[in-house]
């Protein structure tokens, strides 16, 4: 079996944009005839820059080649350009190709991607998600606690037994810094208010996007703690472990992190220092499928648990859904609601989701299949944005100073 074609299809999101401005899906074609699909999640350049980059990738490693040979191909790529490191934007183009191949392994075999990676031990995944509330149109900006506290009602109906929010922006480039103390009740107020909605009847996530210093981190979580949350969420920015293990020392609050980091050699040094007992990543970010189940299986070792991110599309969550399901130390995942909207507008069957659980396929590969219609229909992305942004701004100055009566 060798590979014979690539296909790339960039996918504009419609507003309010919920899953990114974009997806980065890839099609591989053996030359039996045999489809793939994956979803490259590599954010920090346009996707008319990244797509060269995905050809490259492409005709260097994978072309005439057997997608069975996951860990040739990986290495292969990892080593380019005499690199052996980790880079976020090769990391993630591997990330989609390595699924697109396991996509076909499977479909070969007749047998779903979790049978080949260790064999499912959950038949079903306890799922979170953010708040979205219907009343904010576009982003939301977490002005409104009560709007919120609504949300979080309404997604408990819907059987989600996690929720989670992260007002404590701006998101700067200026990261890391001290929160204003006008934020830091923000803070407080949103989680006070989400936990008197919902009671014990849900798990509250306290997301903070790596806006914070040390310090600034423990005295909010000091304020935080009464509300019990699950985790506090990649409380300074990402690549310094030991700053974000002086946090975890300092909370009662289990700290969680693992979106913008890529590959093993990232994790391990989260899992040694201590700065985190949850891990995030992102299997379309990470490496792909067989380097999450590295790193699920370093963390069970730790004893520490996976909670997979998902803040793109559809086919990374598909992916992240089959590895999650062969890993006994799995806590979570992450759902865009229910997966459905535009999540599920560009598979011809939407990810299967009851009563607040995500439930793995059992059809072979990823067992899902693009609707070509509707991604023909919106694309290409004509949008000048990345999938996501900060801000250009430092934070809110003003806000330093408690304001006087």
């Amino acid at each position: 079996m060798k590979i014979a074609a690539l296909k790339t299809h960039v996918v504009a999101v419609p507003p309010p944009h919920v899953g990114g401005m974009y997806w980065i899906f890839v099609e591989l074609e053996t030359a039996c005839g045999i489809k793939g699909v994956g979803e490259i999640y590599a954010t920090s350049f346009h996707p008319t820059a990244l797509a060269p980059l995905i050809d490259d990738v492409f005709q260097r490693y994978l072309l005439d080649h057997d997608p069975h040979q996951i860990e040739r191909f990986w290495r292969a790529a990892y080593s380019s350009g005499f690199t052996q490191r980790p880079d976020p934007t090769m990391i993630g183009i591997v990330s989609g190709l390595e699924i697109a191949c396991w996509d076909i392994i499977g479909k070969a075999a007749g047998r779903p991607v979790a049978d080949l990676i260790g064999g499912p031990v959950h038949d079903r995944l306890r799922a979170y998600t953010y708040l979205y509330p219907k009343k904010a149109a576009g982003d939301y900006d977490y002005n409104d606690p009560d709007l919120a506290a609504e949300e979080a009602i309404r997604m408990v109906k819907m059987g989600f037994t996690a929720l989670k929010f992260d007002p404590a922006g701006p998101y700067t480039n200026y990261s890391g810094h001290h929160l204003s103390l006008s934020v830091m009740a923000r803070c407080e107020l949103f989680c006070a208010k989400i936990r008197e909605a919902v009671g014990d009847s849900a798990d509250i996530l306290f997301g903070t996007h790596g806006q914070m210093v040390p310090a600034s981190a423990i005295r909010l979580a000091k304020r935080l703690e009464k509300y019990d949350p699950l985790w506090f969420e990649e409380p300074v920015p990402p690549g310094q472990e030991a700053a974000m293990a002086q946090v975890a020392r300092a909370t009662s609050i289990p700290v969680s992190t693992g979106e913008r980091l890529t590959t093993k050699y990232e994790f391990q040094r989260v899992l040694e220092t201590g700065a985190a007992s949850i891990l995030q990543m992102n299997v379309a970010r990470v490496g792909g499928i067989l380097e999450a189940k590295k790193i699920a299986g370093m963390a069970e070792a730790f004893y520490a648990q996976i909670a997979p991110h998902l803040y793109n599309g559809p086919v990374g969550a598909a992916a992240s859904i089959q590895l999650a399901a062969t890993s006994p130390n799995f806590l979570i995942h992450e759902s865009i609601i229910d997966f459905g909207g535009f999540h599920g507008d560009v598979l011809k069957t939407k990810l299967a989701f009851d009563d607040g659980y995500l439930i793995p396929s059992r059809e072979p590969g990823l067992g899902i299949e693009l609707d070509l219609d509707v991604i023909a229909a919106n694309s290409p992305y004509t949008g000048e944005r990345l999938h996501l942004q900060m801000s250009s701004e430092h934070a809110d100055v003003k806000a330093l100073t408690p304001a006087r009566g």
